[in-house]
């Protein structure tokens, strides 16, 4: 059996597609930890400088009624971010897809739009939106929103071409071709965009919080750096993973539930690739 084919055939089996997905990375996460916890204590390096996953963890339990209620702002400022990205993104995607002068108008914009870095214009919605999170909210929405555009874009126009001639034949309308064939076929890649713009709108929150906020975990990095607290800095910094993490998990389950099988792996290459 050649290499791609034995390849193929690993890939299928479930034993061998759960230890690639999540034994060997949990345990080069675990080799890593374990590393840094010797490094720390061998090499004597202070807590104030960098302290060991123990310790972190250790500070985590002990805030754990301080940091649980940043982590439900953050978490809030996020989900509401990343539904107004799918509602900004995905009806733009379409437009541009149908209008050829949202096309030549719109898109380019769009494209040169990202090029502007969000931290530098977050103080300006800061002073715009104020202190509450509005703020927030909005740069999740502006770091969030164009992956779905692009993504639905790829998605309505990955269609062969002769599967709209063939609905348009048999008497289908733009609309009844658009519902049946063009958006399930680009659900795939629409998922794809879905999970860069939860992981983006989680930056885009705590971009906010760094800029000006009372509470959230971004405050709590900057509260906790200030304050020269390397580990209540980095216990913040785990909460944020650990809520990217959830959310993205979060949006890879709806996909599942869903979506046939054989189209959740073309939504996972699109992930890869965006």
């Amino acid at each position: 059996m050649s290499a791609v084919a034995r390849s193929g055939v690993l890939g299928i089996i479930p034993g061998h597609r759960w230890r690639t997905r999540y034994l060997y990375p949990g345990l080069t996460l675990l080799l890593v930890l374990l590393g840094w916890e010797v490094g720390i204590r061998v090499l004597r390096i202070p807590d104030f400088i960098l302290p060991p996953p123990s310790e972190i963890v250790a500070e985590m339990v002990a805030q754990r009624t301080s940091l649980l209620p940043h982590t439900f702002v953050t978490a809030g400022e996020v989900l509401v971010g990343f539904g107004l990205s799918l509602a900004v993104g995905i009806p733009l995607g379409i437009m541009i897809v149908y209008s050829p002068f949202f096309e030549r108008t719109i898109y380019p914009l769009l494209v040169s739009s990202q090029t502007i870095p969000k931290i530098a214009i977050a103080p300006l919605f800061l002073f715009w939106f104020g202190f509450g999170a509005t703020s927030k909210i909005v740069v999740a929405l502006l770091i969030a929103f164009f992956p779905m555009v692009i993504s639905t874009v790829i998605g309505l126009r990955s269609i062969e071409r002769e599967m709209i001639h063939l609905a348009r034949s048999m008497g289908a309308g733009e609309l009844l071709t658009f519902l049946k064939i063009r958006l399930p076929s680009a659900l795939p890649n629409i998922f794809g965009g879905m999970k860069v713009a939860i992981t983006l709108a989680v930056v885009g929150a705590v971009v906010g919080e760094f800029v000006g906020a009372d509470k959230g975990l971004g405050y709590v990095v900057v509260l906790a750096n200030g304050a020269l607290n390397t580990k209540l800095l980095f216990a913040a910094i785990v909460m944020l993973s650990l809520l990217g993490i959830v959310l993205f998990a979060a949006v890879h389950l709806l996909e599942r539930a869903l979506l046939p099988r054989h189209l959740i792996l073309t939504g996972e290459e699109t992930a890869s690739t965006m």
